[in-house]
């Protein structure tokens, strides 16, 4: 069961996004950050200089915790990026990305 609330809201038309070569459904207005929670997909980033595996923090844009590669674009917040019909996400970013 999807935790999305599903009832008496109005929602665009769903499109398709991809993650990690995965697609995934998505709504207008959400941003990737909230696609990746909802559906419980983890980051994989780890942190340069003593290579602990980062994730989730402050979701406004503030902390680069949740670092992405959007479209090849390396090191996009994920909670700042609005998705859109056919995004292709990448949550694992190698350190040398950075």
């Amino acid at each position: 069961m999807s935790p999305r609330v599903e009832h008496e809201v109005a929602r665009g038309e769903p499109f398709d996004i991809e993650i990690d070569g995965q697609p995934i459904k998505a709504y207008p207005g959400e941003t990737v950050a909230a696609i990746l929670i909802v559906n419980r997909i983890a980051l994989a980033r780890t942190d340069a200089a003593d290579r602990i595996t980062r994730g989730y923090y402050c979701g406004m844009g503030v902390c680069w915790e949740c670092a992405v590669r959007i479209d090849g674009r390396s090191v996009v917040r994920a909670c700042k990026e609005p998705a859109v019909k056919g995004l292709k996400v990448e949550t694992c970013l190698d350190v040398g990305d950075l």
